[in-house]
């Protein structure tokens, strides 16, 4: 077999290269010499995508790097691959991964290269007699959440005062100062930080990628870094670091005592045990050697004419002219000066106008401008941010006046200024979360009801009729008097609704059966999982043709035997966001842990013959936040092979409702169900609303663990039925009803359901 993929266990191969074949350095290689019996090993850290020739013939490159020997001036070298070895290598390969490629022919670039790379290149075919070796821990780049395991060979890094003009090298620094990544002249962002190690040696690097994520996530003065192939230059007397290929970065919080999480700038790395050690030690050398950066200033405590760092949420935005754009921030304090409002028109502003009104004595305008724009106009509504550098100006330039003030972000980088977007992982951002939610916002609209909010026009927009125009209103009085079943359109006041505590209205539906039944909490799932833990894996039913299993045991006074078996693709396990995986004695916390990596997880338990699932009380699949119930009454449960037909398909999607199909499962779907007290000037009825994500505009099955959908789902409530309102001050819906009858063993009941019915976009 001409690429064959190797396991590492502990360190060495599982199946040794052939015994004739001996290693060559990258520093023998010639044009023209015999190497017949020799190899080439080192560690993949650049890939291009596989491509065809003019003839049809596929060709596929990676750049192989020779771990041994960093610090030389030629330490990598381009290969070559052709034919179905370029096919099948672009399959398996991952970066990091150990590469050894026998049976090449050298041959020599026509110009030399200036980054590290060799002056000749190896090509490889199956015509021609070669033969590849990938080398890998098995799962070891799909489970990273508990392996401890690493696939690449230990790195050597260069301290800053070792550094020489014209290598690639490895290192670590501490960030002394840093500008946020910015658009250059060209098409791509820019990044520029100063490093500093204990040798006191500085290091200013240029950073440029097309992608923003692949640069460096930098937060503060402070943070620690880890750079892996960056080109060392000499210019103007000093030492400079830019982006070579295959350049990628780790970032750690500086803070002594905080956890050792990376912030990455690529999907694989390796992080070995004693980087931690290294960590540590930058850590204490920084806390008494680098000045620490001041906290970011908050609204509440800002001046005219000074500059600030400011932590935040954008609520909104709009482009303002070529040159400027506009940002709606708050930080859940107030300023203490009346802020300028950028006039701006309401189409052209983007963010939810409920909120935006909610929160406008909170907010502030911030205007960017020049090249701080296009990264303006790419960030998320909901967002949280760090803005670098913000200017505090009069309103007018020739008066004493400050009773209103501005906010600029000012074109160009000096002393740092930008837009970061910070995770939700990061700790300001935890705190700012969790002081947001405390924030009183009726105090700080001076007791203003946001329900006497004006929505462009009377309240007789408030709903949209998406249907069935030609029909003309019918007073509530004649529909009850009507037999059923009909359609109606009605206008009408929404006096009280049911249940008040939203949360209550979700529920799971049957479509089959026609069943409802309530969301079962996690404290059920936390009994059904710690029941099926009690069975240990059954090791006849590890590694399979279509998925391949990793069992450990965990320590404590209950020790636990865990399995994860990863469903295969082509033979070949996949990305994580790609990755369906099934579990076997995991909690519930381990098990929410593996939906935040990977694509779907199914929790599982041992038969003699197979893998089932659990109790169906418990959710037969987790993705993301949403667990996937199915009916008791109408599924015929199937053994998980069942699933091996959907890992075979050329593109398996994963999709909910085809697994489930799959597994003879009849799935339960997400519903809002509410009563509404409808009032005109005739009567009243009660009408149902039963809603998946059409009347709210918000899908059913996110509202449970999504507390910005519960919010929202509590703001439209409160402008369709404003709360002390006397009922002549409602506001008037206009929707569809329809009619039918429910038959139980003693009478026929009419009941109403409203349909084909919107939430307007003003007000959601």
């Amino acid at each position: 077999m001409p690429v064959q993929l190797l396991k590492l266990i502990k360190g060495q191969s599982e199946a040794p290269l052939p015994s004739h074949l001996q290693r060559e350095s990258l520093q023998h290689l010639q044009e023209g010499c015999d190497h017949t019996n020799k190899y080439i090993q080192g560690v993949v850290t650049l890939s291009y995508p596989l491509t065809k020739l003019g003839d049809g013939t596929d060709f596929f490159k990676i750049v192989l790097q020779d771990s041994e020997n960093l610090r030389s001036r030629i330490n990598s070298i381009n290969i070559l691959i052709y034919g179905k070895m370029a096919k099948d290598c672009a399959r398996i390969i991952c970066h990091g991964e150990i590469f050894i490629v026998a049976g090449f022919k050298v041959i020599k670039l026509p110009e030399v290269t200036e980054d590290g790379r060799h002056g000749c290149q190896l090509e490889v075919s199956e015509e021609a007699g070669s033969a590849i070796y990938v080398c890998g821990y098995p799962s070891c780049c799909f489970f990273p959440l508990m392996s401890k395991i690493s696939i690449a060979p230990k790195y050597v890094y260069t301290p800053l005062n070792h550094l020489k003009d014209g290598t690639i090298v490895n290192l670590y620094g501490v960030v002394k100062f840093f500008k946020p990544p910015y658009v250059s002249k060209g098409t791509d962002y820019c990044s520029v930080v100063t490093l500093v190690d204990p040798s006191e040696v500085k290091l200013t690097c240029t950073l440029f990628n097309g992608n923003l994520d692949s640069l460096p996530k930098i937060y503060k003065v402070g943070d620690i870094v880890r750079f892996h192939r960056i080109k060392i230059r000499k210019y103007n007397g000093q030492m400079q670091g830019v982006t070579s290929a295959g350049f990628a970065s780790l970032t750690f919080d500086g803070t002594v005592g905080a956890p050792v999480v990376p912030r990455t700038s690529s999907k694989v790395y390796t992080f070995m045990d004693e980087e931690q050690k290294t960590i540590e030690e930058l850590r204490l050398w920084a806390a008494s050697n680098i000045p620490t950066s001041e906290p970011a200033a908050k609204l509440s405590g800002v001046r005219p004419m000074v500059f600030f760092d400011l932590t935040c949420q954008l609520i909104g935005k709009a482009k303002v002219d070529g040159s400027s754009f506009l940002l709606k921030v708050w930080d859940g304090t107030k300023c203490p000066y009346p802020t300028w409002k950028v006039p701006v028109e309401e189409k052209y502003l983007e963010g939810e106008k409920l909120r935006l009104y909610h929160l406008r004595n909170l907010t502030v305008d911030i205007l960017v401008y020049d090249n701080h724009v296009q990264l303006a106009e790419s960030l998320t509504i909901g967002s949280f941010l760090r803005i670098y550098g913000i200017h505090t100006k009069q309103a007018s330039a020739d008066s004493e006046d400050v009773s209103h003030i501005q906010f600029h972000l000012h074109g160009g980088t000096c002393y740092g200024r930008g837009i970061g977007v910070l995770p939700e992982s990061n700790p300001d951002v935890q705190e700012l979360k969790e002081f947001l939610e405390s924030v009183d916002l009726l105090g700080s609209q001076n007791n203003e009801s946001m329900c006497s909010m004006e929505l462009d026009g009377p309240f007789s927009n408030i709903t949209v009729l998406t249907d069935h125009q030609h029909l003309s209103n019918t007073d509530l009085k004649t529909i009850t008097n009507s037999t059923a079943p009909q359609q109606f359109r009605i206008r009408a006041k929404l006096r009280t609704y049911k249940p008040q505590k939203l949360h209550q209205s979700v529920k799971l539906y049957c479509s089959k059966c026609n069943s409802l039944q309530e969301v079962p909490n996690r404290d059920d799932f936390k009994f059904i999982l710690r029941g099926s833990a009690a069975t240990a894996p059954n090791p006849e039913l590890h590694n399979t043709l279509w998925y391949e299993s990793v069992v450990w045991t965990t320590r404590g006074q209950k020790p636990r035997e865990i399995a994860i078996h990863f469903v295969k693709h082509d033979e070949m396990l996949q990305y994580p966001e790609d990755t369906l995986l099934m579990i076997e004695g995991g909690t519930l916390k381990e098990i929410w842990k593996l939906t935040k990596r990977f694509k779907c997880v199914i929790p599982v338990r041992s038969t003699e013959d197979d893998l089932e699932l659990l109790d169906l009380s418990a959710p037969f699949l987790l993705q993301g936040n949403i667990k996937y119930y199915g009916c008791k009454q109408c599924s015929t449960p199937k053994p998980m092979r069942c699933l091996s037909s959907m890992a075979a398909e050329e593109q398996p999607s994963w999709e909910p409702a085809e697994i489930a199909q799959v597994l003879g499962i009849e799935l339960l779907q997400y519903v809002v169900i509410m009563r509404f007290t409808l009032v005109d000037e005739t009567g009243s009825l009660n009408a149902y609303i039963f809603d998946y994500e059409r009347f709210f505009q918000v899908p059913a099955s996110e509202v449970l663990t999504n507390k910005f959908l519960q919010e929202k789902m509590q703001m439209t409530m409160n402008s369709l039925c404003p709360p002390g309102r006397k009922l002549g001050d409602l506001p008037w819906l206009e929707c569809f009803i329809r009619s039918y009858n429910v038959r139980d063993s003693t009478k026929n009941q009419v009941y109403y359901q409203i349909f084909d019915t919107t939430i307007a976009e003003d007000v959601v």
